[in-house]
């Protein structure tokens, strides 16, 4: 099944795609209310409105949000070998992957807080001049654990969905300078959907713990390039795994495969050179897509100046600067 959440008469409620139409669950119930175990409790909903909604709205007329508007925490990896080669080059990087990338998924947490839905427009961060997208499929587990093996975390899996990780990439070099990973760089925008797949939809992609899922990225109806969900050298129960290692995940977490090879500008950078393609800029339409996780479309619009908090030296005499 295909899961959305809808906006409908200023209140947001779960529903599930068929055909054209959306069948709408009971009123006022999210998706995430409705997470288990195995997906019985979002299945038996769903079954249900199919047989009888009492609100059915075309997909055309609808406003759709996140398929999980209010994410438990979101964790972001990379699991593209492509996409970390490229990107290397715009810190002046050699194009290698040290040792310890291919020893664990790494990951970082991102900010469940700007959830923005697959049409909604995108602003461009304070401060930022070299806006990006991140084309990447991010799984949604049903229930927690702790200390899982990667066929229990993928057991967990209750679905799919595309995901446009934002950022800001000359804020984000800056902050390599400091050993604490992504902060503003990473922290205005992420876009899910438009909606959440259930992993039987896409069994005729899998390819052992992987599947083969074309990935495509759009910037103005021009592509600027393409992947599979299959290169990724870790899989999603390998990076719930890994995250629930001494530690605890929770139904509705996110987990982020990393942008694919391809999916951003700063891979064009650093292969290319930074005058390759301009960074995105108001009236920009970026778009990604993945066949049966469909299609996100977001417009680029300008973002607010950004409040001055000073800085450490404001006001020091110049001796001691």
């Amino acid at each position: 099944m295909k899961f959305v959440t809808v906006e409908h008469d200023g209140h947001q409620s779960a529903g599930v795609l068929a055909g054209d139409s959306i069948h709408v669950l009971e009123p006022g119930v999210s998706i995430q209310e409705l997470l288990d175990d195995d997906g019985a409790r979002l299945q038996d909903s769903g079954d249900r409105a199919l047989r009888g909604s009492n609100l059915v709205i075309p997909v055309a007329e609808a406003h759709l949000r996140a398929p999980i508007p209010n994410p438990s925490s979101v964790r972001d990896f990379m699991t593209f070998e492509e996409h970390f080669i490229g990107v290397s080059g715009v810190a002046g990087s050699d194009a290698e992957l040290p040792p310890v990338w291919y020893k664990a998924p790494g990951f970082y947490f991102t900010n469940p807080h700007v959830v923005h839905g697959p049409y909604d427009d995108v602003a461009v961060p304070p401060g930022c001049a070299a806006f990006d997208l991140e084309l990447e499929v991010a799984a949604v587990i049903g229930s927690g654990g702790r200390d899982l093996t990667p066929a229990e975390a993928e057991q967990k899996i209750i679905g799919f969905t595309l995901m446009n990780d934002w950022s800001a990439r000359d804020l984000q070099v800056a902050e390599f300078a400091l050993p604490l990973g992504p902060t503003k760089g990473k922290d205005s925008a992420l876009s899910l959907g438009p909606w959440l797949v259930t992993p039987d939809e896409l069994e005729h992609r899998r390819i052992g713990d992987r599947y083969d899922l074309p990935l495509t990225a759009r910037i103005n109806g021009e592509a600027i390039g393409s992947d599979t969900l299959a290169s990724m050298s870790f899989s999603f129960g390998q990076m719930i795994a890994y995250a629930s290692r001494g530690s605890q995940v929770r139904a509705g977490d996110v987990f982020g495969s990393g942008t694919c090879g391809g999916g951003c500008l700063a891979e064009l950078w650093g292969r290319h050179g930074a005058g390759t393609r301009p960074p995105l800029a108001p009236g920009d339409v970026v778009s990604i897509e993945a066949s049966e996780l469909g299609r996100q479309s977001s417009r680029i619009v300008a973002g607010a100046a950004g409040v001055d908090v000073g800085s450490f030296l404001a006001g020091k005499p110049a001796r001691d600067r």
